[in-house]
């Protein structure tokens, strides 16, 4: 809910407000759905479906969208009969490269109750981008696939008849990408950056660098002192290893 209340939100800042879609006047209704990405029934934004189904069956519809528009799904499945448990429904979106879309709002995955007669579905996709980066999974104009499935009911209720009516609306309000959202003030090099200096600073002092025959010596306790204090020791040490072990000579 937190998440909704949040993406409608930020398409309020944009200046994007969407409306429930309506089917087309004079738009024929479709009555059939696929059963795959291959075999999904092509339909036209504001063209109402009305088909008739089985529980547990995957319904594939496509659609075309263009840059610009934003699209919106809705979907109301009916029940037939009464069903013995909960069931858990969802309605997926994919571009052409089979890639799954986000929805910024609507009831993408609802339960419905033992006793409900019928469950509302809905998805609002994000704006589709004239462009993008290779790497990005933001939405492109071309072929969209929709799955409208079940995915958690009590086993007696499978194979039990539905009815599936479903919308898919375009808005192409506002032209560029809602996702870039807009910018409150126009970008301005920035010309007061800081205060104009009247008179010209004065230097700081630099400290006098000590001078004498003591001046090139290091400091007590620098890793020089040490490093020199290491080698004599290891002079000595070797100089009284080599008289330790050097064999006497022979008269």
């Amino acid at each position: 809910m937190r998440t909704l209340i949040h993406s409608a939100a930020a398409l309020a800042a944009v200046g994007l407000t969407l409306t429930p879609p309506t089917p087309s006047p004079g738009a024929a209704t479709v009555t059939k759905a696929g059963t795959s990405f291959l075999t999904a029934t092509t339909i036209t934004p504001g063209q109402p479906v009305r088909v008739g189904a089985s529980t547990g069956d995957h319904l594939y519809w496509s659609f075309r969208a263009e840059a610009g528009q934003v699209h919106e799904v809705t979907a109301t499945v009916s029940f037939a009969k009464a069903h013995t448990g909960a069931s858990t429904w969802t309605v997926d979106v994919f571009d052409g490269l089979r890639r799954r879309q986000a929805c910024t709002a609507g009831a993408q995955t609802p339960t419905a109750a033992a006793d409900a007669t019928s469950v509302a579905l809905g998805c609002t996709l994000r704006r589709v981008r004239p462009w993008a980066e290779p790497w990005s999974g933001d939405p492109l104009p071309g072929t969209y696939y929709l799955r409208l499935s079940v995915t958690d009911l009590p086993e007696p209720d499978l194979g039990l008849p539905v009815e599936v009516d479903l919308l898919v609306g375009a808005d192409a309000d506002g032209g560029g990408s809602g996702d870039d959202g807009e910018l409150q003030a126009p970008l301005v090099p920035n010309t007061r950056a800081g205060t104009v200096l009247t008179a010209e600073p004065a230097p700081e002092p630099v400290a006098e660098e000590e001078g004498g025959l003591t001046g090139w010596l290091p400091e007590p306790g620098s890793r020089w002192v040490w490093t020199g204090v290491g080698g004599v020791l290891a002079a000595v040490a070797g100089v009284v290893g080599f008289a330790l072990t050097r064999r006497p000579r022979r008269p």
